[in-house]
């Protein structure tokens, strides 16, 4: 098709109708980052340590990250943050914990947290990181000190050696390369983890099974969600924005294959965990408030895609001849 004879406006603008239309009133969160706000469009590419290590006083006040630690279902288990989440996965052989939050906050959240739940830290055997960003392995380090397995994508576990600096108290030792469909089992329990690059060239996200007063359901756990990678310019950014398409469409197809109606980020503002938990407390015979069902789920997939297809053509503009 001739660029010359596109309406470029006309497809920005379907792109994020169809987005809006996807996100309804339950994505709301998505559908800003991904379609109201600009892309970052770049990747840090220093390698100092963080000023929240360097001097701890510079960390966020506790007030603006602290979140009670809850169970939210009967063998998943709530142990992140206002902003940032991870969760622990209870099975027959001990625990599965879904990434760690920051170095700053991680030991009195996830420790801490799992300690006021009644449950043993101690008992966490694998720690599965969705992406080497800050925020979400940020408690690796401690965590594998404690005696837990580190599970992360060999393209992620390369950026702990390529930036030593910047993961000061964060990196643990190389451990499991996953890989994409591994199945990683402990006792009764399987997560499956599905390679989506795109918000970092190794972002994993999952697929698992949980309980809800004795009724099993299974979860997506989306692994990157921001468009926070090179798409600031045509090359290398339209290429980059297909790479985020393509794996929005293949977990979404993965979720659609399990029959996933729970739908998880490492972000409160991309499933509103924080909201729902709160919601939990009234739930009494209801509905669980995040099993939001399978059209839902698939939902939020074309939430994403779309706005990534939005900045995408706003680069094809870009690059189309005068």
């Amino acid at each position: 098709m001739s660029t010359s004879h596109r309406d470029f406006d006309r497809e920005i603008e379907d792109a994020i109708r169809a987005a809006q239309r996807a996100a309804g009133f339950e994505f709301l969160g998505t559908l800003t980052r991904l379609c109201l706000l600009p892309a970052l469009g770049s990747v840090n590419e220093t390698d100092n340590v963080p000023p929240y290590v360097r001097d701890p006083n510079l960390a966020p006040p506790r007030e603006t990250w602290y979140a009670d630690a809850a169970q939210v279902f009967d063998n998943l288990y709530f142990v992140g943050g206002k902003l940032h989440s991870a969760w622990a996965l209870k099975t027959s052989q001990g625990f599965i914990l879904l990434d760690t939050i920051y170095p700053y906050n991680s030991e009195e959240l996830i420790v801490g947290g799992m300690q006021r739940l009644g449950l043993d830290p101690n008992e966490i055997k694998y720690v599965v990181i969705s992406h080497a960003h800050g925020d979400h392995i940020g408690g690796a380090e401690m965590l594998q000190k404690r005696g837990a397995r580190i599970v992360m994508d060999p393209v992620d576990w390369d950026m702990l050696s390529r930036y030593p600096n910047r993961y000061t108290s964060m990196a643990p030792r190389r451990d499991i390369d996953a890989y994409d469909g591994m199945p990683l089992t402990l006792g009764d329990t399987t997560v499956t983890l599905w390679r989506t690059p795109g918000h970092t060239p190794g972002t994993l996200s999952f697929t698992f099974g949980v309980l809800d007063r004795g009724r099993p359901l299974t979860v997506v756990y989306s692994g990157g969600t921001a468009l926070n990678f090179p798409c600031s310019t045509p090359d290398p950014g339209i290429r980059n924005l297909q790479i985020y398409i393509d794996s929005q469409q293949r977990i979404a197809s993965q979720a659609a294959a399990v029959g996933a109606t729970v739908l998880l980020s490492n972000h409160s503002e991309f499933d509103n965990a924080v909201g729902k938990i709160k919601m939990l407390a009234g739930r009494g015979d209801g509905p669980h408030p995040f099993e939001v069902g399978s059209e839902l789920v698939q939902r939020y997939f074309e939430v994403t895609r779309n706005g990534a297809r939005a900045a995408q053509i706003r680069l094809e503009r870009l690059a189309a001849p005068d």
